[in-house]
């Protein structure tokens, strides 16, 4: 007697979440039901593109991260689809990533005050308190945070 194999289709296809992605940055993440991080993506895509008008200082680099950023939210949401059905298929998430939840429950409240700095700077940055060229000098002062958030979070790690 032979089994009969049933195939059933995932719940999610990585290709459509790569190609809404592709076109309009963030609905990829909508497509799998990754409300918040879709309109996050969404609004920082608005927010670079709108970068990109704002004069000439650091100018390649505004366009390197408008382009990284694209890049990086279509990789993410494939991989997501691919999360979402291996996840559906085994009852398991994969072990290179935790779901976003766990993550958060983390206890950190490094990208929570991130977040807000940003969002109060580029506020400020709106009514005209600060202007965008002055804020583009100042860039590199996320890659220290962020640096020093790795060492601290690795020393944490050891006690």
């Amino acid at each position: 007697m032979v089994d009969k194999v049933v195939y059933t289709r995932p719940p999610k296809s990585p290709v459509l979440a790569g190609v809404l992605s592709f076109f309009f940055p963030g609905t990829g993440s909508l497509y799998n039901r990754e409300y918040m991080k879709g309109i996050l993506y969404i609004l920082i895509f608005a927010g670079l593109v709108t970068l990109q008008t704002q004069g000439d200082a650091g100018q390649p680099f505004k366009g390197l991260i408008l382009a990284g950023f694209y890049i990086f939210q279509i990789i993410d949401a494939i991989q997501a689809a691919k999360a979402i059905n291996q996840k559906a298929l085994t009852g398991k998430a994969p072990k290179n990533g935790e779901d976003f939840a766990l993550a958060v429950k983390g206890g950190s409240i490094f990208w929570g005050a991130i977040l807000i700095a940003l969002g109060a700077i580029f506020l400020l940055a709106n009514f005209e308190v600060i202007d965008y060229d002055t804020l583009w000098r100042f860039w590199p002062v996320l890659v220290i945070g962020f640096g020093g958030k790795v060492i601290y979070d690795y020393y944490r790690r050891d006690k």
